[in-house]
């Protein structure tokens, strides 16, 4: 049963809570108690079971397969082969900051936990507040997101499968796949509901299935494609013809970078999942810099293998080619039918890439389920007591059923109009990325002097690189917020800057009404 301190006691316990311990070998739950909790979840998590957590979520085939029409559209191969490593560059120095103070503080409260410790003064409770809500509706809107695109890529695989748009294939309406959507999210929560050790086996296999995919998927589409890109085109070739009336090359390319940012997010499951991972200061941190790493190489093999297929980019986002618009599933298909007769084998490619996004999906609800365990073990969320329960298996299985249903009603927007999902999941990155911010601001200005690192640490560049982070965030932030159509109108306008500023205002606005007077940050669960 959790005992609950008094509200003054919880204010002082998060505002001098120590800073300096003294960790024994092998005490992750003496550390995890120096921090204030009782070990309630299975500690089982090897670092590689951590780290495939992670990477299955980051999933390059999701983000990539997802996002391609973007690249295309906004730059084409230009933007997408030296975007990616752009920003998978500045990607890896967030993360970098994070997995730094993942190592100081290793719970599954993740950033809101760090930026109440961090903050250290009566704004504590609130810089945990904006934190944890910025988290986890961003965890959930990419969720939302991820289980959406799977249902919309099985939905054109079957138009495939029963002959494409343009020769008389079954086109889904939007209520058959939200349908399909529900399917997903049932069978993920199923699954979350299985005991950690199942979760550890699923997530391994989702990891070797991405590496493995990736590579079957980059060596052989363009090899059994008949018309093959040039090196010169892949490398030099700048798309503006994006039918978007923008004609800025600048412009273009910043718009075109949207397709590696969303991929490269989700690496802060790593540290929700620390409390069930072993030596967790050290295997937390190593989870989130291995997996943006590993994704940062294998993505752009899988960008450079599926562009040198790229011949005719019109047709490939004609909304009348067989794929209806969807751009890989058109580059797979066409690459095979036009060598064996038969499009088949680019509908078996199809199907290697749902199961990517499948695992991904997978391991989004189980790095949701543990954010919203934590955040409920602290009252910040409503019916607290029933999210922060655990079964008999050490599962936070009322948190993993929330995160699905929630992910699901989020994607309900797209039956009223697909901009209102649009801005919907674009909190997916832009929400998510102000989250991993704000313990980083708070690490290098009111801490700066007094954080005391972990076992994995950036010695005397830890401000320099959480300078570099934040600066990355809020260019991201406003350019991810222009428009990326002109004229501007309600169906055009980018709704980010909207929803975004929405959630910002509806978390603001419930602290003043109410969570200011019973919110008190990380409340310790334990007798000490």
């Amino acid at each position: 049963m959790i005992m609950e301190t008094p509200a003054v006691a919880v204010e002082a316990e998060v505002a001098t809570a120590p800073f300096h311990y003294h960790p024994l070998p092998d005490s992750d739950d003496c550390r995890l108690n120096q921090l204030g909790y009782k070990q309630e979840l299975s500690r089982t998590l090897s670092a590689v079971a951590n780290f495939s957590v992670t990477f299955s979520i980051i999933s390059v085939v999701t983000g990539i397969t997802t996002l391609y029409n973007q690249g295309l559209s906004f730059g084409g191969p230009v933007t997408m082969v030296y975007g990616w490593p752009i920003v998978g560059l500045f990607t890896f120095i967030v993360g970098l900051s994070l997995a730094e103070i993942c190592s100081a503080y290793p719970t599954s409260g993740g950033l809101y936990f760090w930026s109440a410790k961090l903050c250290r003064t009566k704004w504590g409770p609130f810089a945990s507040w904006i934190t944890g809500w910025f988290n986890i509706v961003g965890q959930w809107a990419v969720t939302t997101s991820v289980d959406y695109s799977l249902a919309q890529l099985i939905q054109v695989i079957i138009l495939l499968s029963t002959g494409g748009k343009n020769g008389g294939g079954y086109e889904a309406s939007k209520y058959v796949v939200i349908l399909i959507h529900g399917v997903i999210l049932f069978l993920h929560a199923i699954l979350n509901s299985l005991p950690i050790s199942w979760l550890s086996f699923f997530g391994q296999l989702a990891a070797a299935w991405n590496v493995l995919g990736v590579f079957v998927l980059m060596i052989l589409i363009p090899l059994v494609a008949t018309e093959k890109a040039s090196a010169k085109f892949v490398f030099t070739h700048f798309n503006t013809d994006n039918g978007e009336g923008i004609n800025s090359k600048l412009y273009i390319f910043v718009l075109g970078l949207l397709m590696s940012q969303y991929t490269l997010t989700g690496y802060d499951a790593s540290a929700h999942m620390t409390e069930e991972t072993k030596n967790a200061d050290e295997n937390g941190p190593k989870g989130i810099i291995s997996s943006i790493g590993i994704s940062i190489l294998v993505g752009w093999g899988y960008i450079l293998g599926i562009t040198f297929a790229v011949t005719k980019i019109p047709n490939l986002l004609n909304p009348e080619n067989a794929a209806g618009g969807y751009a890989i599933a058109e580059i797979f298909y066409q690459a095979f039918k036009s060598r064996y007769g038969s499009g088949v084998g680019g509908i078996i490619c199809l199907v290697i890439v749902a199961v990517a996004i499948f695992f991904c999906g997978m391991s989004s609800i189980t790095s949701n389920s543990r954010m919203a365990y934590a955040f409920s073990r602290d009252g910040a969320m409503p019916l607290s007591k029933l999210w922060h329960k655990v079964n008999k298996q050490e599962v936070p299985v009322y948190s993993v059923w929330l995160s699905a249903i929630i992910a699901f009603c989020m994607a309900l927007t797209s039956l009223g109009s697909i901009v209102a999902f649009q801005a919907m999941v674009s909190i997916a990155t832009i929400g998510l990325y102000i989250a991993y911010a704000l313990p980083i601001f708070f690490r290098v200005t009111l801490a700066r002097k007094s954080f005391v690192r972990g076992p994995f640490n950036l010695g005397r560049y830890g401000n320099i690189v959480g300078w570099i982070a934040i600066l990355w965030v809020a260019t991201i932030s406003v350019l991810f917020s222009l428009p990326v159509a002109y004229p501007i109108t309600a169906e055009t306008l980018n709704y980010t800057p909207v929803a975004v500023g929405g959630l910002f205002i509806l978390t603001v606005s419930y602290w003043i009404i109410s969570a200011r007077h019973w919110f008190k940050g990380p409340v310790t669960n334990i007798s000490c």
